[in-house]
C-alpha cells in the first residue's frame, strides 16, 4: 500500500510540474516583428529624449526570458525615438552618482537569492572583505538610493520577476504596490481590462485577452490596494493545487505614485511569447512613458469600494 501511494504521489508531482514554453531565439526577424508593431509616432521634442535604464540582473531564479526582455524593451523604447536606453548588471548603477542619470528604471525579472531576498545583499556578500553589518548596511543603501530616487520624480518599470528583487522589503513592497507570494503553475489566464477607457489600456481595444503565463499571487503592501488597477485575473477561473484565495480577483498590472514618481508594474510578460501580442507590446510602451511622466492619465487609488471583489 505504501509503494503504491509513493508511486501515486510520483505521478501526480509529474502532471502538476509548470510547464514551460519553449525558448526562442532572438533573432533579427523576432526583433523586427517587434519593432513593426510599435505605434511609433514620436511625442517629445528630440532635445526632450528620456535617459532608461534596464536592469537585468538576478541572483536567483534565472527566468530563460530576461534576454528577451532585455532587448525587445530597448527595441520597443528606441523606436519612437524618444528614449535612450542603457543597459546593466551590476548594483553599482544603483550607487548615487549613477542612478541620478536616468529618468526611467526598467526592473527586468530581477529575482533574488531565496535566503534574504535582497539582490543587494546577495551581490555584497562575495565580497570577502566586508563584514555582515557593512554588507548590510551597504545594501540598504542602494535600496533606499532607488526608493529616494523615484520619490524625487522619476520612474520605475517592473516586469514579472522584477517584483522579487527586494521581496522581503517593506518599504520596496510601499513604493510598487506589493510583494511577490506564489506562483500556481503555468497556464492560460484570462486577462481583464480594469477600465477599459483608460489610457495606458489604449492598445487592447477595449477587449481583454488570453495569456500564457504564471499567474503572479501578491501579499504585504498589494492588500492596501495603494494603486490604480489596470488589468486583473478572476480567480476561479486559476487551475490551483493549494488552498484557494479567498478574494475572488488578483490584478496583475497597476499604475501608481510614490512621492513625486510613478511606478508601473505588469506581471503578464514571463514569457517571450508574450510579445507576440501587439497589445502587449503597446502597453509595456504606454507603461514606459507613463513611468516617464510623459503619458497624462489617471493614476489615483480607486477607492476599495469600487474594487472588484
Amino acid at each position: 500500500m505504501r509503494i503504491l501511494f509513493f508511486f501515486l504521489l510520483l505521478i501526480s508531482s509529474f502532471s502538476l510540474k509548470p510547464q514551460s514554453l519553449p525558448a526562442i531565439e532572438i533573432t533579427q526577424k523576432w526583433l523586427d516583428g517587434i519593432e513593426n508593431m510599435v505605434d511609433g509616432r514620436k511625442r517629445l521634442s528630440p532635445n526632450m529624449k528620456k535617459d532608461i535604464l534596464i536592469f537585468s540582473l538576478h541572483t536567483g531564479y534565472n527566468h530563460w526570458t530576461i534576454p528577451h526582455t532585455e532587448a525587445a524593451i530597448k527595441r520597443i523604447a528606441e523606436k519612437t525615438g524618444d528614449f535612450n536606453v542603457n543597459v546593466s548588471y551590476d548594483v553599482k548603477v544603483f550607487e548615487k552618482k549613477n542612478i541620478s542619470k536616468y529618468d526611467v528604471i526598467v526592473l527586468n525579472n530581477n529575482c533574488s537569492d531565496r535566503e534574504k531576498r535582497d539582490i543587494f545583499w546577495d551581490v555584497l556578500k562575495k565580497n570577502k572583505l566586508m563584514d555582515e553589518k557593512t554588507i548590510l548596511s551597504e545594501a540598504n543603501k542602494l535600496e533606499k538610493n532607488l526608493l529616494n530616487h523615484i520619490s524625487a520624480g522619476n520612474g520605475l518599470v517592473v516586469l514579472h520577476g522584477g517584483i522579487v528583487m527586494q521581496n522581503n522589503s517593506s518599504e520596496f513592497s510601499e513604493m510598487l504596490g506589493g510583494s511577490f507570494d506564489f506562483h500556481p503553475l503555468q497556464q492560460d489566464i484570462e486577462v481583464k481590462l480594469f477600465d477599459p477607457g483608460h489610457p495606458l489600456l489604449k492598445s487592447f481595444g477595449g477587449q481583454g485577452f488570453t495569456h500564457y503565463d504564471e499567474p503572479y499571487f501578491f501579499k504585504n503592501a498589494y492588500f492596501d490596494y495603494n494603486f490604480r488597477p489596470l488589468l486583473y485575473m478572476n480567480l476561479d477561473k486559476i487551475k490551483m493545487t493549494r488552498e484557494r484565495p479567498k478574494d475572488k480577483i488578483k490584478y496583475i498590472s497597476w499604475i501608481k505614485k510614490y512621492g513625486k514618481g510613478r511606478v508601473f508594474y505588469s506581471s503578464p510578460s514571463h514569457n517571450a511569447q508574450s510579445m507576440d501580442n501587439p497589445g502587449l507590446v503597446n502597453f509595456l510602451l504606454n507603461g514606459l512613458y507613463y513611468a516617464a511622466g510623459e503619458l497624462d492619465c489617471d493614476d489615483s487609488p480607486i477607492s476599495t469600494s469600487k474594487l472588484i471583489e
